[in-house]
């Protein structure tokens, strides 16, 4: 396996793909530092995190293109967020927009989501999103998605009572996997009671890259809530 590609709990693929920019280069080497969150020392109130009193604390797993963690930091000032990106680039956007728009709100880390999952103290966290995640779609990669047993139930420690999963997909074959895997867990329970609960994009939704690349190509994506029994 090459120096770009590893697996480290649930993390498949690669770090690095074009080389970035300089400017953003700079912004990995000199803000990201100040952002990251370092899991092991994650403090026991999460709002010690942000530099300014934060109500709640969600987190977002791979964030991709940070459309959806940028709306959602701006919309909400007083909420923090904790955005989880290990590919270089999408942490390069994130820092930029960070940047850009002024957010205190936002903190980043750049590794596999499970070491900061496994780090954070247990019902800390009011949502966690993953959406349009990694699809693996080939049947002897399935065992890469990120939903899984182990993973739901890391999901579960950090979530408080009644706090949302929420997971987003263009692709049907993980769609059903996570409804499997989530109705065998006996830490969440599905909150669809009609077919626009899944059918339709969550209210305020802001679109991603790759949810526009989905419908380009004629997909259209499925949104699922699972509220922590």
């Amino acid at each position: 396996m090459s120096d770009e590609a590893r697996y480290e709990g649930s993390f498949f693929g690669r770090r690095r793909g074009k080389p970035l920019r300089a400017g953003r280069a700079a912004l990995i080497a000199d803000d990201l530092p100040r952002l990251r969150v370092d899991p092991a020392s994650v403090p026991a109130d999460l709002a010690r995190l942000f530099p300014h009193p934060v109500d709640d604390v969600r987190l977002e797993i791979g964030f991709g293109g940070a459309e959806h963690l940028l709306h959602e930091a701006s919309a909400h000032p007083t909420t923090g967020f904790i955005g989880v990106e290990p590919f270089l680039a999408g942490l390069a956007k994130g820092l930029d927009g960070v940047s850009r728009l002024g957010l205190t709100n936002v903190r980043l880390f750049d590794d596999d989501a499970t070491q900061l999952l496994d780090a954070l103290p247990e019902a800390s966290l009011s949502r966690v999103d993953l959406l349009y995640p990694d699809p693996w779609p080939k049947t002897r990669h399935w065992k890469r998605r990120f939903v899984s047993d182990q993973n739901l139930t890391r999901i579960a420690r950090v979530l408080k009572p009644g706090a949302p999963f929420r997971f987003a997909s263009d692709i049907d074959t993980y769609v059903a996997w996570t409804l499997e895997h989530v109705r065998r867990s006996p830490d969440f329970q599905w909150t669809a009671e009609r077919a626009a609960d899944w059918r339709e994009p969550w209210a305020g939704w802001p679109g991603t890259r790759y949810e526009a690349k989905a419908i380009r190509e004629g997909r259209k994506g499925s949104y699922l809530i699972f509220r922590r029994t």
